[in-house]
């Protein structure tokens, strides 16, 4: 397999892979391309080229990616069209996003409890469904500390 195949064969894993983590198969697509093209950047018409979509849905899936944080819109000097590029540290600050959540997977497990009543069997799953989030919420943060002074020792 070819470089150019392989790299391909990648951008569309990647379609998949973010498309499972709750983006479309196109956003998916964009982030595979930009974490794996030779260049750090790309402007939407070389997007729609390299991936075989259509200007509206590329707009839109950058429009989307831009708004999540996943990728950054700016324009070189002198030129008139925007370009795209990951997002600075941007795996770190998705990460950070989605442990928000864990709250709310507690919070729902806090209102089942209360609909369940005393039913031990009921509340048992619930309970380990709250503690486990929980447990998540309070150690991720030094996980991510961690990593940034993981980071930092690396030189990045």
């Amino acid at each position: 397999m070819s470089e150019h195949e392989a790299v391909a064969a990648f951008v569309e894993e990647a379609g998949l892979f973010y498309e499972r983590l709750g983006l479309s198969r196109t956003e998916g697509r964009v982030m595979g391309r930009l974490l794996s093209a030779p260049e750090d950047d790309a402007d939407a018409p070389a997007l729609c080229e390299a991936l075989g979509v259509a200007k509206s849905s590329m707009s839109v899936s950058l429009r989307r990616l831009e708004q999540a944080g996943l990728v950054e819109r700016f324009r070189r000097p002198g030129e008139r069209r925007d370009r795209y590029r990951l997002a600075e540290d941007v795996f770190q600050r998705a990460f950070r996003a989605k442990m928000a959540e864990f709250d709310r997977f507690r919070a729902l497990a806090e209102r089942g409890l209360a609909a369940v009543g005393d039913d031990p069997r009921r509340r048992e799953r619930l309970e380990l469904m709250r503690d486990m989030y929980g447990f998540m919420a309070d150690r991720f943060p030094d996980l991510l500390d961690e990593w940034d002074r993981v980071k930092k020792e690396r030189g990045e």
